[in-house]
């Protein structure tokens, strides 16, 4: 068994444009499916992201206001799952409600020790 992280990335302009009926039934989706990986053990953590933050460059001589990216690349929340390999990791991910919005998509990338392995 390894860890996974899910990186999160667009459906952030569609989500703004729904309801605050329509944000609270999502947000509900989203608890069912991560309660789903819970109750199966697949869940380590997760939570969303702000928008705003903070780009550290050069070590600490130059911070900036960001990060900035296209709609399709703001990273919004993360997960943590366990998976036997990363194909399983990536079939767990497909019932993810961030493909309720066009141009998401999740990013599957195993958690590596510090030795490589």
């Amino acid at each position: 068994m390894s860890n996974f992280l899910y990186l999160f990335r667009g459906g952030h302009d569609a989500y703004q444009e729904l309801s605050q009926e329509e944000k609270q039934a999502h947000m509900q989706v989203w608890g069912e499916w991560m309660g789903g990986l819970k109750e199966k053990g697949q869940l380590l953590d997760g939570l969303p992201l702000a928008e705003d933050g903070r780009v550290v460059h050069q070590r600490g001589e130059m911070v900036t206001n960001g990060p900035f990216a296209e709609g399709a690349e703001v990273v919004g929340g993360y997960l943590i799952v366990v998976a036997n390999d990363i194909d399983e990791a990536v079939e767990m991910s497909k019932g993810c409600p961030i493909f309720d919005y066009d141009g998401s998509y999740v990013e599957v990338r195993e958690i590596l020790s510090m030795d490589g392995h």
